[in-house]
């Protein structure tokens, strides 16, 4: 057999090969010798250069240890993300006891002086519980007495002086929707808006978030005519999420106020 021959028995077979064969055939004969040459050494190259090439089974593996590795990070913090909702469900469920049982004492002590204005309930001024500091049971009542005195400009700082010292405080809700209200007082209904949301957003399931929810309906109707179907809106959120509420019977009468369109 000769030498070239040998060589080309050697070779991995190449698409090459297939061209090579064709060409026999449909010129009604072999190459020539030079030819065959030539294309001998296109089939040694071609397979060089393959050689050469980055291997696509380990691109292929590397690539599934980098699904992989951000499938674990997703499981991670997905487990994170349920640890903290739970954790900050604990905890609202244990201000709302501390709320409660306050509540109660105020009531007891000083039954006149435990309703706010608009036949609303500001927070009692009991001794701390449930792990309050008494610096920050003095800083929420210090800004509650700013609201009970319709010391707006003094309600509103304290309250957001309040809320940046202690954004876990058990009282946390209640001084953002206080802070909201006085707002509203100010005749600043576009912020009154947006404070009202921050309530409802922030703590949805807490004692204030109906009473938020109403409030930002309000505040929205305060705007003029021109923000009455956004007042609608707000009105049905409050049937639709706090049907039980107090607030959901006034919701109602505004709705028919304004026209349940």
């Amino acid at each position: 057999m000769p030498r070239h021959m040998e060589q080309i028995t050697n070779v991995r077979p190449w698409p090459l090969w297939v061209g090579l064969i064709a060409l026999c055939f449909l010129s009604g004969g072999c190459v020539t010798q030079g030819e065959f040459r030539k294309l001998e050494e296109r089939v040694i190259d071609a397979q060089r250069a393959e050689k050469k090439g980055p291997d696509p089974f380990a691109r292929i593996a590397a690539l599934s240890n980098e699904v992989e590795a951000l499938q674990a990070e997703q499981r991670r913090l997905q487990g994170e993300l349920e640890v903290a909702q739970k954790t900050a469900q604990e905890a609202l469920d244990q201000a709302q006891k501390a709320r409660e049982t306050l509540a109660a004492q105020s009531a007891v002590e000083d039954p006149a002086g435990a309703m706010g204005a608009g036949g609303e309930v500001p927070e009692p001024t009991a001794g701390p519980q449930d792990g309050t500091s008494s610096a920050e049971l003095t800083a929420y009542q210090q800004a509650l007495s700013a609201w009970r005195s319709d010391d707006l400009k003094s309600c509103v700082d304290r309250f957001r002086k309040f809320l940046q010292a202690y954004p876990k405080s058990v009282y946390a809700d209640d001084g953002a929707y206080w802070m909201a209200d006085c707002h509203f007082k100010q005749g600043d209904y576009r912020v009154a808006v947006l404070r009202f949301n921050d309530v409802v957003r922030v703590y949805p399931k807490g004692n204030k978030a109906a009473d938020a929810l109403y409030r930002q309906g309000e505040s929205l109707l305060k705007l003029g005519p021109g923000f009455y179907d956004a007042a609608r809106t707000v009105f049905k959120q409050v049937l639709e999420d706090y049907p039980d509420s107090d607030r959901a019977r006034a919701a109602k009468e505004q709705l028919e106020a304004i026209g349940n369109d």
